[in-house]
C-alpha cells in the first residue's frame, strides 16, 4: 500500500522579540572567534529587557556556570535563504549545505552559543567566552546541562577538531599600547588579541602578504597587523578609536 502524502499546514509567520541585548568587546564582525570558548578572554554583558530585568527570571541561575544564548545574527540577516554556504572552516571556497554548518546566513538568522557566565545580577549577565557581535539581540537563555549537553562519541567529519593556532608577535609599541590600553578598560586586551589572532581571522581565500595590513575594534581600541610570514602575525598597533 502505498504511504499518503504528508500534509504540510500552511506556513505562518511566527513573532519574536529579544529578551536583552548583548554589550561586547566584538565591534564589528571581523575577526570575531568562529566559535565560542575559542577566547576566554572575550567578555561582555548581557542586559535584560523588562519584564525579565528584576531578577526574577534569572533567579537560581546562580547556581549554573554557563549558558546557552539563542540571538539573532542582526548583521546577516537575508531576504533570500541560502540552500549552500561557503564555510570558512573548509577554505571559504567548498560549498556545503547550509544546515551542515554553524554559518550566520541562517535561514531565519537564528545563532546559538555556549558562554561562561561569569557573574549575575539583576538584569544583566556577565559573560566571558563570547563570539556575540556588539548589539546582538538575544531571543533566549537556556542552562548549559553537562550531563545532556556533552554527547560521548559525537563526532563531526567536517570540523572534527579546534582551528590550528598561528604564532601572534608585537611591536615593542604596540604590546605597551595594549596593556595601557587594558589597565585603563580593567579588560584582558592583550589576552583577547592574542586568542582572536591566533585563529587567523585573514579571509581563506587570501594570500598573508607581509606588506597588506589588517585592522579590528576591541571595545574602543582599534588594533593593526600584518603577516611579515604566512603563519606568524605581528600586531603594530593598538591604539584608542
Amino acid at each position: 500500500m502505498a504511504a499518503s502524502p504528508l500534509s504540510i499546514p500552511p506556513l505562518m509567520p511566527y513573532s519574536v522579540s529579544p529578551i536583552g541585548f548583548v554589550r561586547s568587546c566584538f565591534k564589528e564582525k571581523f575577526a570575531i572567534p568562529r566559535q565560542p570558548q575559542l577566547a576566554p578572554a572575550a567578555r561582555g554583558v548581557l542586559e535584560l529587557l523588562a519584564p525579565f530585568d528584576n531578577g526574577e527570571a534569572v533567579h537560581g541561575l546562580e547556581q549554573v556556570s554557563h549558558v546557552w544564548l539563542l540571538f539573532l545574527f542582526h548583521q546577516a540577516l537575508e531576504d533570500k535563504p541560502r540552500l549552500k554556504v561557503r564555510p570558512p572552516r573548509l577554505g571559504g571556497n567548498q560549498l556545503v549545505g547550509v544546515f551542515s554548518t554553524r554559518a550566520t546566513h541562517r535561514p531565519n538568522g537564528i545563532g546559538q552559543s555556549v558562554v561562561k557566565l561569569d557573574k549575575l545580577e539583576p538584569g544583566k549577565l556577565w559573560l566571558s567566552g563570547i563570539d556575540l557581535l556588539d548589539g546582538t539581540p538575544v531571543l533566549d537563555i537556556k542552562p548549559y546541562v553537562p550531563y545532556a549537553d556533552s554527547v560521548a562519541g559525537a563526532y563531526n567529519r567536517i570540523a572534527d577538531s579546534a582551528p590550528e593556532l598561528i604564532t601572534v608577535e608585537w611591536q615593542a609599541q604596540a604590546l605597551n599600547q595594549a596593556h595601557s590600553h587594558g589597565l585603563r578598560l580593567a579588560e584582558p586586551l592583550v589576552e583577547l588579541i592574542e586568542q582572536c589572532l591566533a585563529q587567523d581571522p585573514r579571509p581563506a581565500y587570501q594570500q598573508p602578504l607581509p606588506e597588506r595590513h589588517y585592522g579590528a575594534r576591541f571595545w574602543d581600541v582599534d588594533v593593526r597587523w600584518h603577516y611579515p610570514e604566512p603563519a606568524k602575525i605581528c600586531v603594530l598597533e593598538v591604539v584608542v578609536a
